[in-house]
């Protein structure tokens, strides 16, 4: 919609929406295509980019996402909304420790913990991950400090934590964007999942966009009258009673895809409060067990998710790289007590 850089493949894993136009139709309006109407309303929007922005769910009336044939009716409250804010933030840098994994004059290879917020936005101006990058390239020529998301080819939640590859120079931005856009990258994600998925190996796909009723909530739409496909390929690790651990491999990069599809199949992750996955949804009624229960969710206070590996060809010396990490502390604690409760229930 403006002259703003959008990641490619629809890899914009933030949790927040933000307001970047708004219009209230005249009470005099005549019934009027919405795409007609906000061609001639927004400057340097072409009616193509408008349909694109409409199909992801990004154009609200009164509140509610619409299509791009929907008729404007007089007094209607027009909203475009996108997963980035309208005003540039400035980005200050902050001496906040990396854990960095790889590191040369290309690209940037960061294991980032559960917590950290990627990149500046509403309610999280400082204390970012892109904060921290602009310390660490603070005194490097290449660097701008007036890029808002510098060389940042792909996100991941801020409760989520694990692989981002960050790139150095515009030329291997490119070429590793191209590589997330066109699905040659090697992403495999490690969840724990209420429940046992049946079949324990296969496919999740169906469309995902905006939920009609929670902005900040992603839904699955199955028949792809929202949103943008998706292809999530998961088998199942280990079964641990009421939960399993599954390994999910990322066919494409949507908001929040892995914590909507799971929700999708029945089998929400361990913890996520946004998609209900911090109620206990199986195992017994007794007091132990829920006590048993709150205290993993106290051990792992997040959605139990972790980018554990990720592959991708040099942008200069065309090599295949792939790195892997381990389950950070608290994921691999409550896996550790779902496995000692097993053992303890099987004995009894």
């Amino acid at each position: 919609m403006e002259s703003k850089e959008m990641l490619p493949d629809g890899i914009d894993e933030s949790d927040e929406v933000y307001e970047h136009h708004r219009f209230v139709a005249d009470s005099g309006q005549g019934l009027l295509r919405i795409d007609k109407f906000l061609v001639n309303r927004i400057e340097n929007a072409s009616r193509n980019k408008i349909q694109e922005a409409a199909l992801a769910g990004c154009i609200l009336v009164n509140d509610q996402p619409v299509k791009s044939n929907y008729k404007v009716k007089p007094n209607d409250v027009i909203s475009v909304v996108m997963s980035y804010p309208p005003r540039e933030i400035e980005i200050i840098p902050e001496d906040i420790p990396l854990n960095i994994v790889y590191e040369d004059d290309w690209l940037i290879v960061i294991n980032k913990p559960p917590g950290l917020v990627v990149h500046p936005g509403y309610g999280n101006y400082t204390g970012t991950l892109v904060n921290a990058l602009a310390w660490h390239f603070k005194d490097q020529e290449w660097f701008n400090a007036d890029d808002p998301r510098p060389g940042l080819v792909h996100r991941i939640d801020k409760d989520t934590s694990g692989l981002l590859v960050v790139a150095k120079t515009e030329t291997a931005k490119m070429k590793l964007a191209l590589q997330f856009f066109e699905k040659t990258s090697t992403r495999t994600y490690q969840a724990l999942v209420w429940g046992t998925p049946d079949p324990a190996e296969g496919t999740i796909e169906g469309h995902i966009g905006r939920s009609l009723k929670d902005r900040k909530q992603m839904t699955v739409f199955p028949q792809g009258e929202y949103g943008k496909a998706a292809i999530t390929h998961y088998r199942t690790l280990e079964q641990l009673g009421y939960v399993s651990l599954v390994e999910c491999r990322l066919e494409t990069g949507r908001t929040h895809q892995i914590r909507a599809h799971f929700k999708y199949l029945g089998h929400p992750l361990f913890n996520d409060e946004r998609y209900g996955g911090h109620q206990i949804l199986k195992g017994t009624t007794f007091s132990k067990y829920k006590q048993f229960v709150e205290n993993c969710f106290q051990l792992l206070p997040r959605q139990a998710l972790h980018a554990k590996t990720l592959g991708f060809t040099h942008p200069d010396s065309g090599a295949y790289m792939e790195f892997n990490t381990d389950l950070p502390l608290d994921m691999a604690q409550a896996i550790e007590k779902w496995r000692a409760y097993i053992v303890g229930r099987d004995l009894e």
